[in-house]
Parts: structure tokens; C-alpha cells; sequence
């Protein structure tokens, strides 16, 4: 065997444990039993000592030094071995071994803090994750480095917290302009009645494969925070419902639809190799978010959304698919991210971002998180934080030691704007295929034009392949300020 070859064999192995790793994370949010905590810590704790010496293999080097490429996707894979080698070196064995522990552990005490409305017996917890993610992050940048920078890498790689700052300001100003204008008019009346949960469960099953999401190949479970997990040949998703609440089950399953699809539509070619997975987050993000938003609550989707719901509930206090259209739509105060309409969410992602990076910099502890949230949250949105849930215990993302996530979810918005511009310009047919539930003119094209590629191209590179143009916020600014001018008459 060639060194290349040999490499690449390695590699198939590893990526093969990293799911097997992941499969074990799945279970935990969905079917573990609660009192497994403490050994599934440990379970996790051995994959991750497991995984982190065969990324850190020497032999890696020795195999890198010599292995040549023929072409640009082997290339890709020499680049994308090549990073994560040298990123997985810089980080002590013991250190990555423990944080895989902890956070482990840190996410039940987080779901149960969460249920008990007490932040206080989270704090000492989420202050070991931050302590060690901040040790990390300090092994990973240069002396001088940034460590929440080193943090990003993890998630969208080649971008920086700085540009990122530099694009959120560019964002805000318009963004807070037009909610502004919105919140002078009156709000869409809301859908009324009690929606059972497994009617809701049986639509989105319908909803999911009519984005093009393989049963056969995934399933759909209930959790707490819904996700998407897995890659390649077996990619599940999660989902919750409520009694009242019809829009939080529905939205939740197209979005994470759409990371599913995304995982489920790249080039088996690439199975289990480096690129055989969504390039970053930020991408990732742009594929749940324009399934959601710009496909799944347009006025021509929504129509045939309508009458499946009346369909499966009968009436539920709206009579017309436009008067649906505006309910799906609609513009309301709300403490929850995730339930977020399309013009407040990046100011959600935002408050966080800043907060995180805070904490990564050391210029915001712990201890001193809730006051900071709620503060923060007030001076954002006009109104008080009433409970934990709703506030700072709301994600899970910092018991798991996420940070540098958050920002993708902006990032991914952003990447949706470019994307629909250039949908739109290349699928004349797609507001009437909308109108008949059939997503597959636009899901055919993302499959095409981005998600088939993987891990290929760098993130930035993967938007601009696809639009033919480098990614700005201007078409989702232009996006929303149309929308939201046409719905609310200004």
C-alpha cells in the first residue's frame, strides 16, 4: 500500500469510531435511562482517549510527510487530516479524556437544573467545563493568540471572532430597524386547541421526507432540545412537541430536516473520510435554516402546510392559508431561541455570542453568568427574564462545552440569504412546486450545488461555489426587509 492509501485506511477507522462515539451521545438525549449518567461519563471519557491518541498518531506525520495527492479531493483529505492532527496534538491526552467526562456529566445536571428552575446548582459544573475548555483553548491558539478564536476553528473553520463581530454589526442596526417598525403593528392572530403529540409527530414524518429526509436511512425521536446527529449512511433527528403549540414541533423537525439532508445527500464516495461530512456549522446551519424559513414559512409552502393541518386538527381558530401564513410568521416577544421568528433570532445568537466570548477571555466568570444574561437580555429585548429556563439554563450547548457554536447559527443565516438569492435566479418553478408541497426543484438544487460536496471546499468557498458570488448579509437583510414590509403593511 501507498502511504496515501495507508493513511486514508487509518483514517476510514477513526471516522468510523467518531460515530460510534456520537451514536453514544444520541442515546444519552433520547433513550438512556437517567440513573446511566455517571457510566455513560465514563463510556465517553474512554472513546474520546481512544480517539484522541489514533488523531494524534505519529504515524500520521510520517504518513502526511510522504503521501501525495492526485487530484483535489485528495488534496482535501490531506488538508483536513492535516488539520486535525495538528489541532488534536496540541491538546493533552488527559485533557480531552477529561473534558469528554465532565461535559458528559454536566449535561444531565444541566437538564436537571433546567426542570428544577436552579441555576445555582449548575453553576459549579458549568464552571469545570468552562476551567477546561479554557485550558484547552489555550493549548490550541498561539501564545498571543485569541483563545475564543481557537474555539471558532472548531466550527467554522478559517473564521475569526473579530469578523464575526464585524458581521454582527453590520446585522443589528437593520435588524433592530425593522422589528422596531414591525412591533408598532398589530400581531398576527395565533393557531388555538389542543394539538395531540402524535398527530403532530405522524405530520412531521410527512413534513421530513417531503424535504427529502430517508426514513430508511434515520429516524425521528423526542428530546428536550432538538438535534440532528450522525452522518453518511445513518443520520437521526430529534423533536418535541406541545399541546398548544403545533409550530414548535413542525419547525423544529424541518430545521433539523435539513442538517439531516444535508448529511444524508453527500457523495458516498466520501463515506467515512474526512470530507464525508457538512463543512462547518455555519454551512450546516444554512441548510436547516433556508428548509425552515425560506422554503418551509414562504406564503406558497404554508398554503399546502395549511390544509394538512386542517387535515389532521380541524379548526384551530384560522380560516385562510393567508391568515396562516401570518401566524407562522408572526413577529412576538418570546425568551426562546430556538422559537425565535426570523427577525429576532440573530439578536438571540448575538446576546450569547458576546457572553460566551466573555467567558472564554476570562472578562466574565460564572458565577456572574445570570446576572449578565439577564441584563443583557433586557437591554435587547425590553423585557424581564422570568425564569432560568427561559434565560441562561435555556440551551445546551455550554454543559456539552459548545463555545464557539453559537455565532454559526447567524453565520448560517447569513448563508441561507446567499443561497436563496441564487435559488430563486436558478429554479423559476419554485413558488409553484412550493404551492403543492413538493420541495424537490429546491432540494435538488442545494444537493447539487452544495450539499453532495461535503467537506471539499473550505466554508466560505462551499456559499461562494454555490452562488457563484462571496457571501455577504445583504440578501438576507433584502430578504427579510421584503418579507416583513409585505406582512406588516410598512
Amino acid at each position: 500500500m501507498t502511504a496515501f492509501a495507508e493513511l486514508m485506511a487509518f483514517q476510514r477507522e477513526t471516522e468510523a469510531l467518531g460515530q460510534i462515539a456520537g451514536r453514544l451521545g444520541w442515546d444519552q438525549e433520547t433513550m438512556m435511562p437517567r440513573g446511566a449518567a455517571p457510566q455513560r461519563g465514563e463510556e465517553m471519557s474512554a472513546m474520546e482517549a481512544v480517539l484522541h491518541a489514533r488523531r494524534s498518531d505519529p504515524r500520521i506525520a510520517e504518513w502526511l510527510e510522504v503521501a501525495e495527492a492526485t487530484d483535489a479531493v485528495e488534496q482535501a483529505y490531506l488538508r483536513e487530516i492535516r488539520r486535525s492532527y495538528e489541532r488534536t496534538c496540541k491538546v493533552p491526552a488527559d485533557l480531552a479524556k477529561t473534558l469528554a467526562r465532565v461535559t458528559s456529566e454536566a449535561q444531565g445536571r444541566w437538564a436537571q437544573a433546567r426542570a428544577d428552575e436552579d441555576v445555582a446548582t449548575f453553576v459549579p459544573v458549568l464552571k469545570e467545563v468552562v476551567a477546561l475548555k479554557r485550558e484547552e483553548g489555550q493549548a490550541l491558539s498561539d501564545a498571543d493568540g485569541d483563545v475564543y478564536d481557537a474555539m471558532v476553528q472548531d466550527y467554522e473553520k478559517g473564521t475569526t471572532a473579530a469578523e464575526i463581530a464585524q458581521l454582527f454589526d453590520a446585522l443589528r442596526p437593520g435588524l433592530v430597524d425593522l422589528r422596531g417598525r414591525v412591533l408598532e403593528k398589530p400581531q398576527a392572530k395565533g393557531v388555538r386547541g389542543h394539538f395531540d403529540a402524535e398527530k403532530q409527530l405522524q405530520l412531521t414524518e410527512k413534513l421530513a421526507q417531503s424535504f427529502g429526509y430517508q426514513m430508511d436511512h434515520g429516524r425521528i425521536d423526542k428530546a428536550v432540545h432538538p438535534f440532528c446527529s450522525g452522518g453518511g449512511l445513518d443520520v437521526r433527528i430529534t423533536t418535541r412537541t406541545s399541546d398548544d403549540d403545533p409550530f414548535n414541533c413542525i419547525y423544529s423537525t424541518i430545521h433539523e430536516t435539513g442538517h439531516a439532508c444535508y448529511e444524508q445527500n453527500i457523495d458516498k464516495a466520501y463515506l467515512l473520510t474526512p470530507l464525508g461530512s457538512g463543512v462547518s456549522m455555519g454551512v450546516h446551519e444554512s441548510q436547516s435554516r433556508i428548509y425552515e424559513n425560506q422554503l418551509g414559512r414562504s406564503r406558497a409552502y404554508t398554503g399546502w402546510l395549511f390544509e394538512q393541518m386542517r387535515a389532521r386538527f380541524g379548526d384551530f381558530g384560522i380560516d385562510t392559508p393567508e391568515a396562516f401564513y401570518a401566524a407562522v410568521n408572526a413577529v412576538h416577544k418570546g425568551y426562546i431561541r430556538t422559537e425565535a421568528d426570523e427577525l429576532q433570532y440573530n439578536l438571540h445568537v448575538m446576546l450569547r455570542f458576546d457572553l460566551e466570548r466573555a467567558l472564554m477571555q476570562s472578562d466574565l466568570e460564572v458565577e456572574d453568568l445570570e446576572a449578565a444574561w439577564n441584563d443583557r437580555f433586557e437591554a435587547d429585548f425590553g423585557y424581564a427574564v422570568d425564569k432560568p429556563s427561559n434565560g441562561v439554563l435555556q440551551d445546551v450547548h455550554w454543559s456539552v462545552g459548545l463555545f464557539g457554536y453559537f455565532p454559526t447559527y447567524s453565520l448560517g443565516n447569513v448563508y441561507a440569504g446567499c443561497l436563496y438569492q441564487a435559488l430563486r435566479r436558478d429554479v423559476p418553478m419554485l413558488e409553484q412546486d412550493l404551492a403543492n408541497g413538493k420541495t424537490s426543484g429546491a432540494t435538488s438544487w442545494l444537493k447539487n450545488n452544495l450539499q453532495q460536496h461535503g467537506g471539499l471546499r473550505m466554508p466560505v468557498d462551499t456559499i461562494a461555489h454555490a452562488t457563484g458570488e462571496e457571501p455577504n448579509h445583504l440578501p438576507l437583510m433584502t430578504y427579510l426587509e421584503q418579507k416583513f414590509s409585505e406582512l406588516y403593511d410598512l
